[in-house]
């Protein structure tokens, strides 16, 4: 395809990188000419680099680059143009009038696509003359890694195109993802799951930032703690993405924001671009603290409270793990008591089980088979006693997190608020189920796709979790979603679609 690309910052670069390596020949474009030079010296040198470093064959870069075309102007007549890919300035009046000036100067055939974050695409589309050739194609940063794109058909886009654009970008190397024209349209509302949770559990001092990265990261499985995502991304940004989606959504309590982040925003506590953020960067910048070591005693008889799946895994793992495990439903004086918690808290069942409150502490099930392992603690622990609980748990090799007594815990909150976000993107439809997971995973480099990683706990486990946090706080953040409950009640998987009314009408 002959594709022009207007915007010659840092997404049109990437664009650009992508689409040439891709085979296509690229139109690039900016309202500074001396910006289209600096961006087609940047391509040129990004195809140099792979081919040095074996990822291009020395020809095929060299092709690649050949087929950058600059322009003097964004709005140049362009004969052979089939695609148009706008990345400039976020701004509603400035995108509309760009496109007013292509409709003008470019083929009847020309799709017009833009790649806004935030806009709807919709409002840009309502401007032009022909707002059925308006299309939504959202990259990300670095484009030539981040390997998916949201393709987003606005109100009155051309029926079928979207599917030929994501044809387009499939061929290109690219994962394509269909969207609605929603605010965040899916991988930034996907991803609000993660981060606002986060922020939750800091408004309630249930972890420190430091705690809560290195449950998620060990726990979990992620990447990146939801801190130190916000601090790459930059929380200016991440605030403004949060209080977008959930006044877009009308103030949905699934997606409220944190009173937190408005006045780490005032005080430039932007994260690594700023030097200080929820951590400090830069030369003078701390080295992360190292874990607090294990004072207690690891050989202190101890059993383990409850029934059922959660109790025996970590009955289990005690054993393995040379604890002095007292047999099942035996007690002594001064054993310690750990309790596997799902969805509830350790003093709910400290009440429930009349279990001593002095030495009684929650364990989360999540973290049992990991290598760091969560420990919950009461107002009413005696410390001794909380140090020897953690020695407990550490033996084997395993680290421990010691967080504040909370409903669910820390992993259990962010995974329950991941899946839950997702769930309710599918059960709105804003995306098909497997389009989620391939958005997510590759936008934002999670282990599983949320509604995937649903399926491996199990719906009728994340069904008892959010009910019981729900039923413990009074929070509807926690309100499981139809999806979720249908699922779970009917036997069925997250990621499957499930058959709707229509089917009576085929």
């Amino acid at each position: 395809m002959r594709i022009r690309v207007v915007g010659a910052g840092v997404m049109g670069r990437g664009i650009a990188q992508w689409a040439v390596t891709a085979g296509h020949t690229v139109e690039l474009g900016d309202a500074r000419r001396e910006s289209v030079d600096e961006a087609v010296a940047f391509v040129r040198q990004m195809l140099d680099r792979a081919a040095g470093k074996g990822r291009l064959g020395r020809a095929e870069a060299d092709d690649a680059a050949r087929r950058l075309v600059p322009l003097d102007a964004p709005d140049a007549p362009g004969d052979g143009v089939e695609l148009v890919i706008e990345a400039v300035l976020e701004d509603l009046a400035v995108k509309t009038e760009l496109f007013r000036r292509l409709e003008e100067v470019l083929p009847a055939t020309a799709v017009l696509a833009t790649n806004t974050s935030s806009l709807p695409v919709t409002r840009i589309a309502a401007g032009l003359r022909e707002p059925e050739r308006l299309i939504g194609l959202h990259f990300f940063n670095p484009v030539p890694l981040m390997k998916v794109a949201e393709v987003i058909p606005g109100a009155r886009t051309r029926p079928g195109l979207a599917e030929e654009l994501a044809k387009t970008v499939r061929a290109s190397g690219h994962a394509a993802v269909t969207v609605a024209d929603t605010p965040g349209f899916l991988i930034n509302h996907a991803g609000r799951g993660l981060v606002t949770e986060a922020l939750a559990l800091l408004e309630e001092q249930a972890a420190p930032v430091e705690a809560v990265d290195r449950i998620a990261r060990d726990v979990l499985g992620l990447r990146m703690g939801p801190f130190e995502l916000m601090d790459l991304t930059g929380l200016d940004v991440t605030s403004k993405v949060i209080d977008t989606i959930w006044e877009g959504f009308r103030y949905s309590e699934r997606l409220r924001p944190s009173f937190l982040t408005p006045n780490r925003v005032a005080a430039g506590l932007h994260g690594r671009k700023s030097g200080e953020g929820f951590y400090r960067y830069g030369p003078d910048a701390p080295e992360p603290a190292p874990e607090p070591p294990v004072t207690g005693d690891a050989r202190r008889a101890v059993r383990v409270a409850g029934t059922g799946p959660h109790a025996r895994a970590l009955r289990e793992a005690l054993a393995a793990n040379g604890a002095a495990l007292l047999p099942e439903g035996q007690d002594a004086p001064d054993a310690l008591v750990l309790v596997p918690v799902w969805g509830d808290s350790v003093a709910r069942a400290v009440a429930e089980l009349d279990l001593p409150r002095g030495r009684s502490f929650g364990v989360d099930p999540l973290s049992v088979g990991r290598p760091r392992r969560v420990l919950s603690v009461i107002p009413a622990a005696d410390p001794v006693a909380a140090r020897d609980a953690r020695a407990v748990l550490a033996a084997g090799g395993h680290t421990v997190t010691a967080v504040r007594d909370t409903a669910g815990s820390v992993a259990q909150r962010l995974l329950s608020s991941i899946v839950s976000v997702a769930a309710s993107v599918a059960e709105r439809g804003l995306a098909r189920p497997a389009d989620i997971d391939t958005a997510v995973t590759a936008g934002l480099g999670y282990p599983h796709g949320p509604l995937a990683w649903g399926d491996l706990v199990g719906a009728d486990r994340l069904l008892e979790l959010q009910s019981a946090l729900l039923a413990a706080t009074g929070d509807p953040r926690h309100r499981p979603t139809r999806w979720l409950a249908e699922r779970a009640r009917l036997g069925m998987a997250l990621t499957d679609p499930g058959t709707g009314p229509e089917a009576a009408y085929v």
